[in-house]
């Protein structure tokens, strides 16, 4: 279930929380409650991928982008993700999370998140995102006007543009449909 009074309680924090330029980091504090495991008693993947979601919100309402969506009758999606798990994340952990905006192309923008338990860095995620309205994706440079931006994004670092540049090479749709097996089942015949 969708943590809903997580949501309510990080809105109301990143409401209430100065603002920040759009290349601040918003820092939001977590617990790990018992109802956030898994079978092996550690924090369910799909979990850590929701609270980053909440991190993602607070980021957009604290650098004015929900205002911006409100006035442009614009929602967000995510058009990809890359996620590392390194450190396990128990009962009752506590928990921070960093996320800030790292830059973007002609159509998504990136973002960086990484969960902390004290010095270790239990999971990072790079986000592409994308802005949308009743025709498909908004072009960035038309967020960046709304935002009172440059329509050019400083440079990403590196290891996103290389990301960017795997993405592009991997197929779609994926070489797992229902015509893969037809014709994976026809020649095993």
């Amino acid at each position: 279930m969708y943590p809903f009074l997580r949501l309510a309680k990080e809105s109301l924090k990143a409401r209430r929380a100065p603002r920040l330029g759009l290349f601040g980091t918003h820092v939001g504090r977590h617990l790990c409650w018992p109802w956030d495991l898994d079978m092996w008693l550690e924090m369910n993947n799909g979990r850590i991928l929701t609270l980053f979601d909440l991190g993602r919100i607070a980021l957009a309402r604290r650098t004015g982008l929900v205002a911006a969506m409100r006035r442009e009758g614009w929602g967000m999606a995510v058009a990809g993700a890359s996620v590392r798990y390194r450190r396990r994340v128990r009962a009752f952990d506590r928990l921070e999370m960093r996320t800030r905006m790292l830059g973007w192309d002609a159509r998504f923008f990136y973002v960086e998140q990484s969960m902390w338990r004290g010095k270790d860095c239990t999971a990072h995620l790079l986000v592409r995102a994308a802005l949308t309205d009743a025709g498909g994706l908004v072009a960035t440079d038309r967020a960046a006007a709304a935002l009172d931006l440059a329509p050019e994004s400083p440079p990403l670092p590196d290891w996103v543009t290389a990301w960017i540049a795997a993405e592009a090479e991997r197929p779609w749709p994926p070489m797992t449909g229902p015509a893969d097996r037809d014709a994976a089942n026809a020649a095993a015949a």
